[in-house]
């Protein structure tokens, strides 16, 4: 009974350290938020994943590093967060810790757009206009092959 009861109370404790991080990062406490957002990061949750990801390209709370940026958006995005699916469209539309791939950036573009946001939508057909035929053609088969894994 008290691990049913242990159970049903994790996800209110777990929104408990996001809101906490929340207001620390709310009053300039980048510290105190890294450090209640990195364990939920850790257990998938979406928000902080996001969060965490500000944080890290910002440098706020923490020393700035493109790398653990793209981790923690891509763990986000790969969940279907269109906040993170747009950043991992910017990065590989600029080339920010990767190689600059249009066919990736506008995989990602796309996905964000699905949840009805008017600017992944704008950023997916700019790039779209910029794009050979050959490249949409994989930007197609990508994004098929992404709706069929998830």
């Amino acid at each position: 009974m008290a691990v049913v009861s242990w159970l049903l109370g994790a996800p209110a404790l777990a929104h408990a350290d996001f809101v906490d991080g929340l207001a620390a990062f709310d009053g300039g406490d980048y510290a105190t938020s890294f450090e209640e957002w990195v364990p939920l990061a850790q257990r998938g949750d979406i928000e902080a994943q996001v969060a965490l990801a500000g944080l890290y390209m910002a440098g706020q709370g923490v020393r700035a590093n493109v790398a653990e940026a793209l981790r923690w958006y891509r763990a986000a995005a790969e969940q279907g967060d269109p906040v993170a699916q747009l950043n991992m469209g910017d990065f590989y539309d600029r080339g920010i810790g990767v190689a600059r791939d249009p066919v990736a950036a506008y995989v990602w573009f796309a996905l964000a757009a699905e949840s009805g946001r008017a600017w992944p939508a704008t950023r997916r057909d700019a790039l779209n206009a910029r794009m050979n035929p050959d490249q949409r053609a994989e930007a197609r088969q990508r994004l098929k092959a992404w709706r069929a894994a998830h």
